[in-house]
């Protein structure tokens, strides 16, 4: 495994249209700054997606396409990419478009790549979003609901950009919904979360795969569920948790 070396995955579904932008726009951006690889992995999309990133990550370099069978979920398609990854750090962004690359640099900034101490995540916070109106209300409501019960102090838990400690994200309990709750459970396991505002731009083709109704309804029975997971999930204090891994670390640099 690659100690400085950042894995990008990127998970995406039925965005044919909008996969090879994507794949070039942070090829370009990153790859000028940091050691890359880039992952990205197709979650059983209908419409070609796969034979669009396999072309391309054959022009650019350092790339792998995984594809799913079926449509498994964002969430499942983040575990397979980490699963994939060479880097000790995991940067994740969305297959749309609407996340802009040259933000991880700025996210980058707030961690060392070759190490993992008090920082398990670096979350993205939109400072604005191009979504409709009543979207934007669904998930203002969502995340000040969940900012309540979890106290994760996270303003915008769905942002698709954010790096994480792909060991810390290999440790999470899997749920089909994990990626919205990384900043509570991370921080549940010991880590310090760092928020970074970031830019939302609109999309430029296809549609988002989510409705309110459908998003608040499995999103309630999925807040109850992680609130459950965190009460019967007892770990030693934060300070023993991060000073056994740098002890860690220190054995492995020396």
């Amino acid at each position: 495994m690659s100690q400085s070396m950042l894995s990008i995955i990127i998970p995406a579904y039925n965005e044919a249209a909008l996969i090879e932008n994507v794949m070039r726009e942070a090829h370009e951006i990153i790859g000028a700054v940091l050691p890359i690889e880039m992952i990205v992995v197709d979650d059983g999309s209908e419409d070609g997606l796969a034979e669009v990133a396999e072309k391309t990550a054959a022009a650019l370099g350092q790339c792998r396409v995984i594809r799913h069978p079926d449509r498994a979920g964002k969430s499942s398609a983040l575990r397979t990419g980490a699963l994939a990854a060479r880097g000790r750090w995991i940067a994740m962004m969305d297959g749309d478009g609407q996340n802009d690359p040259a933000y991880l640099i700025e996210m980058a900034k707030e961690i060392d790549l070759a190490k993992v101490q008090r920082v398990g995540l670096v979350a993205g916070n939109r400072k604005s979003r191009h979504d409709g109106r009543s979207r934007k209300w669904a998930s203002r409501f969502a995340n000040g609901l969940r900012r309540t019960l979890l106290n994760d102090d996270c303003p915008d838990t769905a942002c698709g950009l954010k790096l994480i400690s792909r060991d810390v994200f290999l440790a999470l309990p899997f749920f089909d919904a994990l990626h919205r709750f990384l900043p509570a459970l991370v921080n549940h396991l010991g880590y310090d979360v760092v928020n970074v505002p970031v830019n939302d731009r609109p999309r430029d083709a296809g549609q988002s795969k989510y409705s309110n109704i459908g998003r608040a309804t499995a999103g309630f029975f999925d807040l109850m569920g992680v609130i459950w997971l965190m009460r019967r999930t007892h770990i030693p204090s934060a300070d023993f948790i991060r000073a056994e891994y740098m002890r860690r670390e220190n054995d492995d640099a020396g």
